[in-house]
């Protein structure tokens, strides 16, 4: 049975740390998992990743800033996200069209209808199931992001850290409104405390998915 679930929340909300530990719990069940992320998941996605996310791109204008997402995504759903469904996948994707209607949409202050058209033109109709908002306080997020990177040894990709807590405020804002729009879709989930009991929070609302009638 394929399942897609989204995971979205504010920088330094732990998706990543989570994601991991929730497909480590789906593989303990015998559950065949595959894990991605937007932007990215694919290689042609990983380069325009790249450009969207170094601080050398500070001069991105929000409106190229938009279409690079879209292009992202269009290649990431044909690539990984649509044969890993059609092939009975459990997919757990670090971001996807919310994360567009939040940070581009709320935070930018870019049209929401337009998000959503090219949002359809990108994705067509690969919608998740379930959508897990970890909701953590921005500045608090902010603080363990920019902890994170001073720490990393990996790509520079701290662009969106870069900007103001007030845009990061705007974006937890739109998080929660859409959570609100669509709350059969959205499990909120606090993202604080240790990981291992967000963890607990997490597989308590994902082991009720996998009973089919918790399915949309």
């Amino acid at each position: 049975m394929s399942l897609f679930i989204s995971f979205e929340g504010v920088e330094g909300s732990g998706k990543t740390t989570q994601i991991h530990l929730l497909a480590d719990h789906l593989k303990s069940l015998g559950r065949s998992c595959v894990v991605t992320r937007e932007p990215g998941g694919c290689p042609i996605a990983d380069q325009i990743r790249h450009i969207l996310l170094h601080p050398a791109s500070r001069g991105l204008v929000p409106m190229a800033e938009l279409l690079l997402y879209a292009a992202a995504r269009a290649q990431h759903v044909e690539e990984i996200i649509k044969p890993a469904l059609s092939a009975g996948h459990i997919v757990l994707c670090d971001r996807y069209l919310d994360a567009t209607l939040a940070y581009q949409g709320y935070g930018r202050g870019l049209d929401l209808d337009l998000i959503e058209q090219l949002n359809l033109l990108a994705a067509g109709t690969v919608r998740p199931h379930a959508t897990i908002l970890l909701d953590l306080p921005c500045r608090q997020g902010l603080q363990r992001a920019r902890q994170r990177n001073s720490h990393s040894e990996g790509p520079d990709e701290d662009r969106f850290e870069q900007e103001s807590l007030r845009f990061h405020q705007r974006v937890q804002d739109g998080y929660l409104q859409l959570a609100r729009k669509e709350s059969e879709r959205f499990h909120v989930v606090s993202a604080e405390g240790e990981p291992q009991d967000i963890a607990r929070r997490i597989r308590q609302v994902v082991d009720g998915l996998l009973l089919p009638r918790r399915l949309p």
